[in-house]
């Protein structure tokens, strides 16, 4: 059994030291564990520091692309490297090294496809009061968008099984937290929590330069992460909502009309003539997304059938 610990760095040199020395050397039902650094174009020669602690693999990226492109380049290598289990943690040290032994005995146990570690954010004595709240409403919203019983969706600190690592494709730019979260409920797999501990930050995040900022590219992430595997019902709901409003204003020329008074009231018959057709029209769209999202699962399928050929 192999375990591969990745890590995604983006200009990292200084603190992937301490993260490296934190990691556990020897777990119990892993027969080895090797340690992957993903350098997303760093400029500070965070692959040099990588190479000094002997780590044995290094993925490099020409210029920085991101967090969730560093994610997936790591679990492409990792699995074309036979690793069994997957751990993706992150460089400035803010989760424990040694609680992968939490985050992998769940998947070693055959009881999960998936291990999130749960930083314990309502109590978590590194969150101030108004990321507490922020990171509970998105991990509630998220826990029912891929009906997961997560508590704690955009925690890196992760455990994959091959089998769930082979089927999950980020396409999302930003992150892959809330994305492969979405992914995993939609395709049915065995995602669990494991209460795990945490560092204290040692410099502000790198994945944004704002509160704002990260909640506007979360939520377009979870938005369009729910309607690539739900088009139908999303496109459905918009056209239903159109064509409920539009009902309005026709309802309102109609009763009018029915008392003579018709004249002058043609507006209300256009404006809502024209949200009910926008209304069918986007029923129509989801239609036609499900049927491509469709082509796209037959293509994921495609994928994975590869992956296993290539092991």
């Amino acid at each position: 059994m192999k375990l591969i610990i990745q890590i995604p760095c983006y200009n990292e040199a200084a603190s992937l030291p301490e993260t490296l020395v934190a990691l556990p050397r020897q777990i119990d039902g892993i027969d080895s564990i090797e340690i992957l650094i993903i350098d997303d174009g760093s400029d500070d020669n965070t692959s040099g520091a990588a190479r000094r602690f002997g780590v044995d693999h290094i993925v490099r990226h020409r210029t920085n692309r991101g967090l969730a492109a560093a994610f997936q380049s790591g679990i492409n290598k990792a699995l074309a490297e036979g690793a069994d289990i997957i751990v993706n943690t992150d460089a400035d040290n803010q989760y424990e090294g040694q609680d992968i032994c939490k985050l992998v005995a769940p998947v070693l146990a055959g009881e999960a496809d998936i291990v999130v570690g749960d930083r314990g954010v309502r109590d978590n004595a590194h969150f101030g009061p108004f990321k507490r709240l922020l990171q509970m409403f998105g991990s509630a919203t998220v826990k029912r968008l891929s009906n997961t019983q997560i508590t704690d969706a955009v925690s890196g600190f992760r455990a994959i099984s091959r089998a769930a690592a082979q089927k999950i494709n980020i396409t999302s730019s930003f992150s892959y937290t809330t994305e492969m979260l979405i992914q995993a409920g939609r395709k049915r797999m065995a995602v669990v929590s494991v209460p795990i501990r945490t560092n204290g930050a040692i410099r502000p995040s790198r994945l944004f330069k704002s509160i704002p900022q990260f909640i506007i590219n979360t939520a377009a992430t979870m938005i369009r992460s729910y309607a690539m595997y739900n088009p139908l019902k999303v496109f459905a709901l918009a056209g239903g909502i159109a064509a409920l409003i539009g009902s309005a204003p026709i309802l309102r020329f109609v009763y009018f009309y029915l008392i003579g008074h018709s004249n002058g009231h043609i507006q209300s018959l256009v404006i809502g003539g024209s949200l009910i057709v926008l209304g069918v029209v986007a029923i129509m769209f989801g239609a036609v997304a499900d049927l491509v999202g469709r082509n796209r699962q037959l293509l994921e399928q495609s994928l994975e059938r590869l992956r296993h050929v290539e092991d």
